[in-house]
């Protein structure tokens, strides 16, 4: 019952760099909503809320990131890619890095392995099919991940995660037969959704904060990374992020991510990259057994 988990060691970044920082999108567009509830297809308001983050959330996020010149990573469903596929081209031809996300934003909790490789192999045909890119990284949807996961990853020659949360620097997860993925770590509190994230009866908790609220805890987490050494990873939607002034929120923290001395911005993959090179042991993220002698914590009829 005792876990074997170590926490990620400090990593070494290269000469004259303190930290990294990763700006990272979520191209989820209707998927997110159509996987929460099948039925919203027919209701064209939520739809048109999510179908704005590809006709304009996009393109305003692609314009923001050339003016400040730093590359980012867009994570793209397949669905959304065969819906959109000129706006996944026009994020790789800008220079960014495209990545996994699904093919439909599906809902992985209890997933079975044979289910979700076929939901891998898909979205990796379609990314193919629509921008000619085999991408190297992986993000789950809602960063559920199952413990089969990563060996499925593994598997298929990918090079990273971005979907897990125990550690503020990236480190090799160790997928078992001797494989290796890099882990760049998230947290829901540099997540856009949790901001900004309101469809009556779909989505959202009810409560949309201040692109202000948004960029001081932003900020306040960069600086805290930034003197650990970390790795600060943003996840945006550009359904979301993409709405004028909270675009206006991100451009400033970008800056105040240029005047942080020695921050490394770079794409998920260059960091994953960088992570791998370093020869680090790999760690685990075993998964907890229930206690042998509490037999009430796994049984079903209680006592009162």
């Amino acid at each position: 019952m005792t876990s074997s988990a170590t926490p990620a060691v400090p990593v070494t970044w290269p000469a004259g760099i303190q930290a990294a920082a990763c700006l990272t999108f979520d191209i989820d567009a209707e998927s997110a909503v159509l996987t929460a509830d099948l039925s919203s297809v027919s209701r064209m308001s939520p739809m048109s809320h999510q179908s704005y983050g590809p006709l304009v959330g996009v393109p305003r996020i692609l314009g923001l990131l050339e003016r400040h010149d730093v590359k980012a990573t867009f994570f793209v469903p397949g669905y959304t890619a065969h819906r959109y596929p000129s706006v996944v081209r026009a994020i790789a031809g800008a220079g960014h890095e495209i990545a996994h996300h699904s093919y439909f934003h599906e809902n992985t909790i209890g997933m079975d392995a044979k289910t979700e490789a076929a939901m891998l192999d898909l979205g990796l045909k379609a990314l193919w099919d629509v921008a000619g890119v085999r991408p190297v990284g992986y993000r789950a949807p809602m960063w559920e991940m199952n413990y089969h996961t990563p060996a499925l990853l593994a598997e298929r020659g990918f090079l990273y995660d971005s979907s897990l949360m125990d550690a503020d620097h990236p480190y090799p997860l160790s997928v078992g037969d001797g494989q290796v993925l890099a882990e760049v770590p998230v947290s829901w509190g540099l997540d856009d959704w949790e901001q900004y994230a309101f469809l009556p009866g779909l989505i959202g908790s009810g409560v949309i904060e201040s692109p202000a609220k948004a960029l001081e805890m932003w900020t306040l987490e960069l600086q805290a990374l930034h003197r650990l050494g970390a790795v600060f990873t943003l996840c945006c939607h550009p359904f979301l992020t993409g709405r004028p002034s909270r675009a206006e929120a991100l451009s400033t923290l970008i800056e105040r991510m240029k005047a942080l001395p020695g921050l490394w911005i770079a794409t998920v993959g260059e960091v994953a990259a960088h992570t791998m090179s370093l020869g680090l042991s790999p760690r685990a993220c075993p998964q907890p057994q229930f206690p042998h002698d509490a037999y009430w914590v796994t049984t079903k009829e209680r006592t009162p």
